[in-house]
């Protein structure tokens, strides 16, 4: 698998489901992009892709979820550049994935996820 070249990304931000309150800080985008996620503790990372992205976190399929609370590392691969932060899953739904919400990024992180998700709406 290619972990250079993600996916060209949805420019539509992706819409909450109607029936519960839309929480999030930063707006959502519809976009696969490569990762590793690793529970502390873990001796191997999991690769997958996202489903969803935003500047405060991301959503990704797992048929076996993390629980809840856990600490995680994660590493987006944008346009080549690998990107680091620590997050915590916020979210748990059985055979489906979790959503985890970014807490720290490691260097130019933050500016480097902002300057991606600002590329696809422009």
């Amino acid at each position: 698998m290619d972990w250079t070249n993600a996916q060209l990304p949805d420019p539509q931000p992706s819409t909450p489901a109607p029936t519960e309150p839309d929480r999030r800080l930063h707006d959502r985008y519809t976009v696969q992009v490569q990762a590793e996620l690793r529970e502390e503790g873990a001796d191997f990372p999991l690769r997958l892709e996202t489903t969803d992205l935003s500047r405060g976190g991301c959503y990704v399929q797992l048929l076996m979820p993390l629980s809840l609370g856990a600490c995680v590392r994660v590493t987006l691969w944008l346009d080549g550049c690998p990107i680091v932060v620590r997050g915590r899953v916020v979210t748990r739904h059985p055979q489906f994935g979790n959503g985890i919400m970014f807490a720290e990024f490691e260097g130019q992180g933050e500016q480097l996820l902002k300057r991606y998700l600002d590329g696809i709406t422009a």
